[in-house]
């Protein structure tokens, strides 16, 4: 019989693809990761991975051992949730991971009541360029901006949200108005660099108008927003965080509308615990309530 422990060095390497950042998760030496692993491999008389280029790729067997892996694991989180009451306990450490617009638009404005009215649960709200994967346990849940198509994940429709074009009332004074989307290639576009979207239904400018490109750009919608209320140019936006400003107004906005859907997306294995169970209702309260209004 294996080590059961490897099982578990097995799935982060398996789920990170490569040692150097398994390892860091781990807090262990690579080298002693990779000594274990092939242990695991001669025990089980089976190559588990191979290599491609700088990645470790699960072989076929490697494949069927990973989904009995995955299930070991949540047998083994659910036992000692169960164990130590955690299952209906309203304590303990909750990640999410959030496009920064609806970590700052829509969840952000309820964490205070949930606080007040939660204070056993501690929260990390994570809006770094790129979703963390629940399914890699990298975070226990996420808003995601598209339906997951693997993983043991229990996924949710939050709702549909729509963007239009939006400028400042001074831009336009300055500049002029648009008559159709033509007139856009006579002003200022703001938008993403094309380098760091990290998720393809932010590549939205193309369906403005073909060819369109942006003259100011940032990573953040936060900072594309203040450009725009500044009078910088002319951005797309999320209806949440621009159609009720007084410092906004909306373009074309009957021939040019967007339309995206939040996912909330929670590893199976997580969804029976209370914890998880109270931040899923809160986030789909926010966006209920929020969208609801934009």
């Amino acid at each position: 019989m294996f080590d059961w422990d490897d099982l578990r060095l097995f799935l982060t390497v398996a789920r990170m693809k490569r040692m150097a950042p398994a390892a860091r998760a781990l807090g262990m030496d690579a080298t002693t990761i990779s000594r274990r692993l092939s242990r695991l491999a001669q025990t089980l008389d089976a190559e588990l991975f191979e290599q491609a280029g700088p990645d470790r790729v699960l072989t076929h067997r490697g494949i069927a051992l990973f989904r009995h892996a995955e299930s070991i694991e949540g047998a083994a989180l659910a036992a000692v949730a169960e164990v130590k009451g955690e299952r209906q306990s309203l304590n303990g450490h909750v990640r999410i991971s959030v496009a920064e617009g609806f970590g700052a638009w829509i969840l952000a404005p309820g964490l205070p009541s949930f606080h007040a009215q939660h204070p056993g649960i501690h929260l990390d709200v994570v809006t770094a360029s790129g979703f963390l994967n629940p399914s890699k346990r990298e975070a226990d849940m996420a808003v995601m901006l598209a339906r997951p198509q693997r993983g043991n994940l229990s996924v949710q429709r939050l709702a549909d949200y729509r963007l239009h074009l939006y400028a400042s009332p001074e831009y336009l004074e300055r500049k002029g108005r648009l008559a159709d989307r033509r007139d856009l290639q006579d002003h200022v576009l703001v938008g993403y660099v094309p380098e760091f979207i990290f998720a393809p239904e932010l590549d939205y400018l193309d369906e403005v108008q073909t060819g369109a490109e942006a003259i100011l750009r940032s990573s953040s919608i936060g900072i594309q927003r203040r450009l725009v209320l500044d009078g910088a140019g002319i951005g797309v936006l999320p209806d949440f965080m621009a159609a009720n400003h007084p410092g906004l107004v909306r373009l074309l906005g009957d021939d040019v509308e967007i339309t995206r859907s939040f996912w909330l997306v929670t590893h199976r294995d997580m969804t029976k615990l209370a914890r998880i169970q109270a931040v899923s209702g809160l986030i789909q309260k926010q966006a209920a309530t929020v969208l609801a209004v934009s």
